[in-house]
């Protein structure tokens, strides 16, 4: 099978500028390279390809010849990568630029490691009140978290002292393992044993952390809780987490809440439901009652006749909205309490108004046959 023109490999024209021949060899490169396309199995034949072609006209005597002479200016077969493989050739280092964010072989990936860098988050599972999450209130919590050495600030290295570049990396952090595959050189990074990736040994390390450069302590630390949180809210303190690395600032800390069963009050988002025990008298002949409230205690008017599961409404005595103003309210749902024991003058009276009670209802229902009757004549 005859080769492919390179130009229309690299998919340029044959004025191309070197510019425009790199620009598209990057991207081919990038589109095709076996490291990126494993469950693609003419993806190391393309890449080949497209490094031939680039090896080619990126060299101007070598495009040269090819533009008078085509793949014959290099011999039988066309032009041959040679024993370099892929370890040197021109561009590849630009390849791992894009795919790695950093030259191949470079020191990049060592720095990104001995950036500065934020530390951990930390959680804290915090139980309140139904009155607390009402009302709001400040808690004290402890917690054990990794903090910078005090002593060392940070360094890991006895005051005085200063960690040494590593002498078996050369302080990137990094060392770089060659191995000889069926597409060449690849060269393989890995973090340094010596330093542990760091570029940096610690010939005195600080007494306090231990050559760490930080240490565990237990803190205690003031919760604010707003009023109108409930179970699953969460509360983040800045800066309260762990502690960064290389100078880094520390982490957050996030407090989960959860709000503990109340004896008396039901919670209903911004709502509260309470149950009001009453007398049978009192939901018969009406009533004002005492309830209390998460606010205090409030007085409720009882109508005559009340039925047991009857609810009344207290504006405003409910929980305060958490992202904007006002309340929620207080519903009041009242039950008959229905006397287990009774004097013989209490049975007595109660006998004697169910007779009043039997005769009225006799007498409604012997008119609402009258009436049947009338209508229903026919």
């Amino acid at each position: 099978m005859s080769e492919r023109d390179y130009y229309e490999v690299l998919g340029i024209s044959r004025d191309a500028s070197p510019d425009d021949i790199k620009k598209a060899y990057r991207k081919l490169a990038r589109k095709y390279h076996p490291d990126v396309n494993p469950d693609d199995p003419t993806a190391e034949d393309k890449f080949k390809e497209v490094k031939q072609a680039y090896d080619v006209l990126s060299d101007p005597q070598k495009r040269a010849g090819y533009d008078q002479f085509g793949s014959s200016a290099f011999g039988e077969g066309g032009y041959q990568s040679g024993p370099r493989g892929f370890g040197d050739f021109a561009g590849f280092g630009d390849i791992f630029d894009m795919f790695f964010g950093g030259g191949f072989g470079s020191t990049s990936a060592g720095r990104a490691r001995n950036q500065p860098r934020q530390g951990s988050d930390l959680r804290y599972d915090l139980r309140i009140t139904l009155e607390e999450a009402v009302s709001g209130a400040g808690r004290d919590i402890e917690l054990l978290r990794t903090e910078t050495c005090p002593r060392c600030k940070g360094t890991g290295a006895e005051p005085g002292t200063h960690p040494t570049t590593c002498n078996v990396c050369g302080g990137t952090g990094q060392i770089k393992q060659v191995r000889q595959t069926a597409l060449g050189q690849m060269v393989n990074v890995a973090p340094c044993n010596a330093c542990g990736g760091t570029g940096q040994i610690i010939t005195s390390p600080c007494s306090t952390c231990k050559g760490r450069g930080k240490v565990r302590r237990k803190r205690r630390i003031q919760v604010s809780v707003p009023p109108g949180v409930d179970t699953g809210s969460q509360i983040r303190i800045s800066n309260e987490g762990e502690a960064g690395d290389r100078g880094g600032p520390p982490g957050d800390l996030y407090v989960y809440i959860t709000v503990k069963p109340h004896r008396y009050f039901t919670r209903q988002g911004a709502n509260i439901l309470y149950e009001a025990p009453l007398t049978f008298t009192q939901a018969a002949l009406g009533a004002e009652i005492e309830v209390p409230t998460l606010h205090g205690k409030a007085k409720l008017t009882i109508p005559q006749g009340t039925q047991p599961g009857a609810r009344f409404r207290l504006r405003g005595k409910g929980v305060p909205h958490l992202r904007r103003g006002g309340r929620g309210d207080q519903h009041v749902r009242v039950t008959v309490q229905v006397p287990t024991r009774l004097t013989a003058k209490q049975r007595e009276l109660l006998q004697e108004l169910d007779e009043t009670l039997q005769k009225e209802k006799t007498e409604e229902r012997s008119f609402f046959e009258k009436m049947r009757d009338a209508f229903g004549a026919n």
